[in-house]
């Protein structure tokens, strides 16, 4: 009977892994104001890489990071850094004139 309900557990974990592997992920830019404490972006990072994401860059001259993330998980990023008004957009390529190349 342990057996077989080790056997079930384990069953049942792996076809979970296999259910957030295969989650879409976006890509994000996640951004906080400069005088957010250090423990909120950890938390954000911790919390995407456990939910099968994970960080793609880190920043030095803003204080944020870019990440592949399932959609599911940046609903708490957003909800752990309300109170220091955390950004999270989709990561694009951004022009600084129309776009076209003159």
């Amino acid at each position: 009977m342990k057996f077989q309900l080790t056997s079930l557990f384990l069953v049942l974990l792996f076809a979970l892994l296999a259910t957030a592997a295969k989650a879409p992920k976006k890509s994000v830019l996640i951004t906080y104001p400069k005088d957010t404490p250090e423990h909120i972006l950890d938390q954000a990072k911790e919390g995407i890489k456990k939910a099968g994401g994970y960080i793609t860059h880190e920043y030095n001259l803003i204080k944020g990071f870019a990440a592949d993330a399932p959609a599911k998980i940046l609903e708490s990023v957003q909800t752990w850094g309300n109170d220091y008004h955390v950004v999270i957009e989709e990561d694009q390529i951004v022009y600084a004139n129309d776009g076209k190349v003159h």
